[in-house]
């Protein structure tokens, strides 16, 4: 089976110096591009973190101090990088929780602008843990019926990421092969920022899904306490959060839209008819 794509999808696996998505930097990105027509078109760049690759994650992906020495920057990468993916949705395995939030972080400090409003994103690995509960491996063995040979490398990881999602589209009748459907599948919840530290409620407002305004609305928060985003803009928060906090506080202080009169008209109307 194929992808029923109406534009480029991008499936990426990023290897990195850590987990933590506002600190750790990327030390290999994998891109696999496949276009609506079937043609693909792929790159692999070694990348200098410009920090010490701690031990821990070398001995999980293999790559040390010394392979990325004299490697480029993502910085100096991100030109490509972007162009690359400008077009394109996105897709990986756990790369809603942790490859997408990373990738913006990096283009960010990099100077670069980015976003998801006219993206969909996919994540393998969460239509993987809802049908079978498995890791990339095993998955890969389970729905390709192949070991996966040179795991924790992040052109393996993409390419075995893009063959488990189309044979997932073989096996599985129920889920549907196009780009909304299943970037719908594999979200958990929505998000307002990629970390998670804001998250959309049932009306559709931005909440804090952390600390003591756990479930509270943003706007309502600001208002009652201004200097909360002075605070997160100052600490430790990946530059996208920031980025979202920046947009909400800046709506909250636009200024309103004056109603016409056919608006003000409609609104007496509609508020008439709903008594």
């Amino acid at each position: 089976m194929n992808l029923d794509l109406k534009k480029p999808i991008v499936f990426f696996d990023l290897e990195t110096t850590g987990v933590n998505i506002a600190t750790d930097k990327v030390v290999e990105i994998a891109i696999l591009k496949v276009f609506p027509n079937g043609n693909k078109e792929s790159k692999t760049w070694l990348v200098n973190p410009e920090m010490e690759i701690p031990q821990g994650s070398i001995d999980v992906h293999g790559i040390t101090n010394e392979k990325v020495a004299s490697e480029p920057t993502f910085k100096e990468l991100a030109p490509q990088i972007n162009e690359m993916i400008a077009d394109s949705d996105l897709a990986g395995f756990n790369s809603n929780r942790f490859d997408i939030p990373l990738l913006a972080e990096e283009l960010m400090r990099a100077g670069i602008d980015f976003d998801m409003k006219n993206r969909k994103a996919i994540d393998v690995q969460v239509i993987f843990h809802k049908k079978e509960q498995r890791t990339l491996s095993a998955g890969y063995q389970f729905y390709c019926g192949k070991e996966l040979e040179g795991a924790h490398g992040a052109e393996a990881d993409t390419n075995a990421t893009y063959e488990i999602l189309l044979a997932q589209l073989d096996k599985y009748d129920d889920i549907e092969n196009s780009v909304d459907a299943l970037s719908e599948y594999s979200t958990h919840g929505e998000r307002a920022d990629f970390a998670g530290f804001i998250l959309m409620n049932d009306e559709k407002q931005e909440i804090f899904s952390f600390g003591k305004y756990k479930g509270r609305t943003v706007e309502e928060v600001f208002k009652e306490n201004p200097g909360y985003n002075n605070w997160m803009q100052n600490a430790d928060f990946p530059l996208y959060t920031k980025k979202v906090l920046k947009e909400i506080k800046e709506r909250m202080t636009a200024p309103k839209k004056q109603m016409s009169d056919k608006e003000k008209l409609e609104a007496l109307q509609q508020k008439f008819n709903l008594r």
